[in-house]
This record gives structure tokens, C-alpha cells and sequence, in this order.
């Protein structure tokens, strides 16, 4: 969910967009922090607005809370296992909260893509049971027809 709201933010023109994976002994609340900046309110907005629409058609979530909305200089949008932070340039550099966290570690776009991507390769070659309609996996199928066992004829 981070990385699409990264690349949400990327499709509306973020300025500098960061990733920090906070500490877990350092921060109890959150995983993630996604920072990005904005050039004026209206694109603040816009960006939050991509972040929620994206979000919620993906993943079908939707913020716990969202926090500056309506004046677009800082946008808080609380997903529990991530944070994001929508600013306005200077606000960002004002309140510094890049450098609040200096434990955090920063995560590269990149590598949070091909992490999801070693991701869906190890989850397509786990081998599943398929389970027909009557709840029954190929294997029991072939059982059921014999004597003496449950389902047989």
C-alpha cells in the first residue's frame, strides 16, 4: 500500500518524496512515513485525493484519519501501518520532520518495487490446493469414491 501511494504521489507531481521505515523501538504507531511536498494547496490536495482514490480501488481501504485537508498546507493522512505527509514546500522545510525521525531508514521507491516483486513470485510458485465447490480438494475427490470412506456411492 506504501508503494502505491508513493506512485500516486508521483502521478501528481509530488516534489521529493520520501519513504523512512521507522523503528520499531523508536515508533509503536506506524511502520512507514511517506513524506512529500507540493508546490501550491490545490496540488496538496490533489495528492492526497489520488492517494485516497487509489488506495480505496486497490486495496479497498480508506484512511483512519485525515488531518489539514481543507487548508492543504500539511495533510496527514493516517493508514495505521503507514503515515502519510503531504506538505507545501516550505512547510516541510520549516517543521523538518525528514530529521525528527533519525533512526528512521529511508526506502527507495525502487526497492520497495522489486521487494513486491520477489513478493508475487514466491507467493506464484507456492504451491496451493485447489478446492472444488463442495469444499473438497482434488485429493479427497479421489478417496470419496471408495467404500467405507465419507461420500461414497
Amino acid at each position: 500500500m506504501v508503494l502505491a501511494a508513493a506512485e500516486a504521489c508521483e502521478a501528481k507531481k509530488a516534489e521529493d518524496t520520501r519513504i523512512l521505515e521507522l523503528d520499531p523501538a523508536d515508533s509503536g504507531f506506524t511502520d512507514f512515513f511517506l513524506i512529500a511536498s507540493s508546490a501550491n494547496q490545490r496540488q496538496t490536495q490533489a495528492i492526497a485525493e489520488e492517494i485516497e482514490l487509489r488506495l480505496k480501488r486497490e486495496f479497498q481501504t480508506h484512511p483512519n484519519s485525515v488531518e489539514g485537508r481543507r487548508q492543504g498546507e500539511w495533510i496527514l493522512m493516517d493508514y495505521v501501518d503507514f503515515v502519510v505527509h503531504i506538505f507545501l514546500a516550505e512547510k516541510r522545510a520549516y517543521y523538518g520532520i525528514d530529521r525528527l525521525r533519525a533512526s528512521a531508514q529511508a526506502v527507495a521507491i525502487d526497492q520497495l518495487k522489486t521487494m513486491r516483486m520477489k513478493k508475487t513470485r514466491a507467493a506464484r510458485k507456492s504451491p496451493t490446493r485447489k478446492v472444488s465447490a463442495a469444499g473438497r480438494t482434488k485429493s479427497d475427490a479421489k478417496t470419496s469414491g471408495k467404500r467405507g470412506t465419507p461420500g461414497a456411492k
